[in-house]
């Protein structure tokens, strides 16, 4: 059996924050024709993928899938589990925002067959989340994940983001050492990113909002790296961090180059060197999934250049590069290519070799985008 990973897209949302670029909509019109139309394409996938794949992983992200009944996210789970093999200690991982779940609403997802939270905070800092157009406080964030905690998840994990404008490095530590003193095994640390479409990048454009520069995000991510890692948190991708044993395994599905199908609004998969997407419109989605069982609108084979490229570019960004993995892969050509660069970034301690393992240092991990694009 293949083992897969398995993304589910729940767009529905009660507000979009300025920085956000995934497909959301503030709407609850179709939710209950959404719910048929996933089903009808996760049974059109079983057809053509489940007899010889295992799904070790599900995850729901948004969008806020917090926003749905439990009962609503319950049947997903069961329809999946129907038309797929599903491990049966798969992760299975349930995306949130403060404000949109209680106790009780826990209590239910968890008896659902969710077993991961992932909290999407931001900032504990009330000027910062009102910047971000957050619906919560801070103590709705606290809460949140006291809740989750009680509800009985050990598997928690939340979002942070760093380099706001203005944002000082006092008022940033202060972020992290909130989030260390709660029931957290798993933190994702992000920075700012300007994203085009986004409300924040035409509030930038109209110079109302003005950036901080690369340096002192630099210097911001170099400390978090530092005040993580002395705090138990281990870094094993460029944003993010774990308690022993709680890396995400749906995410490092991702960074490992490991196939996944995806069901829903704006949702891609990678199959036996194929990618697809679907459309991102709601009314396209289901339209499609009505007319064809499936909603794709474009796809893509992938030469062995690309996916050479792909997984040394994931790897990088990841917990490393296996060369001896590479090469048994997409064998030694793109060593050969790069290994005069990589030689030097070694020598400039931009990345640690190690029994043919490749990984990135601390400063490496601050420059990965440009280091990255100088690859070829």
């Amino acid at each position: 059996m293949i083992k897969t990973a398995c993304y589910i897209h729940i767009p529905f949302c009660d507000h979009k924050c300025i920085y956000c670029d995934f497909y959301s909509i503030i709407t609850s019109d179709n939710i209950s024709n959404y719910l048929t139309a996933l089903k009808k394409e996760i049974e059109y996938y079983s057809k053509k993928y489940s007899h010889d794949r295992n799904l070790f992983t599900i995850y729901f992200g948004g969008g806020t899938p917090s926003l749905m009944e439990p009962g609503y996210i319950h049947e997903i789970i069961n329809h999946i589990k129907n038309n797929f093999t599903v491990d049966e200690n798969a992760e299975v991982t349930l995306e949130t925002n403060p404000g949109t779940v209680d106790l009780n609403k826990f209590i239910e997802f968890k008896n659902a067959g969710i077993n991961r939270i992932s909290v999407g905070i931001q900032s504990f800092n009330k000027d910062e989340l009102k910047f971000l157009t957050r619906i919560h406080d801070s103590e709705t964030a606290y809460q949140t994940i006291l809740n989750a905690h009680e509800a009985g998840f050990e598997n928690i994990s939340l979002d942070l983001i760093f380099n706001l404008p203005g944002q000082t490095k006092q008022k940033w530590m202060s972020n992290l050492e909130k989030a260390v003193t709660l029931p957290v095994k798993h933190i994702s640390a992000y920075s700012l990113i300007l994203e085009r479409g986004t409300i924040l990048n035409k509030m930038v454009i109209d110079g109302k909002v003005e950036m901080q520069d690369e340096d002192y995000d630099a210097e911001l991510y170099e400390e978090t790296i530092d005040f993580l890692e002395a705090k138990g948190f281990e870094q094993y991708e460029v944003s993010n961090f774990a308690k022993p044993g709680y890396k995400s395994i749906h995410n490092k599905a991702y960074w490992d180059y490991t196939e996944y199908l995806s069901f829903g609004t704006s949702a891609h998969s990678f199959i036996n060197n194929k990618r697809w997407w679907n459309y991102s419109s709601l009314k396209f989605y289901i339209a499609a999934i009505e007319k064809m069982n499936h909603a794709v609108t474009g796809s893509e084979i992938l030469t062995e250049e690309e996916m050479t490229e792909e997984y040394v570019m994931l790897a990088l960004r990841g917990e490393g590069l296996h060369l001896d993995k590479l090469q048994n892969r997409f064998g030694n050509e793109w060593i050969n290519r790069n290994n005069e660069y990589l030689s030097s970034l070694i020598k400039d301690q931009f990345i640690i070799k190690k029994n043919n393992f490749l990984k990135f240092t601390k400063k490496g991990y601050a420059l990965c985008d440009e280091i990255l694009s100088n690859l070829n």
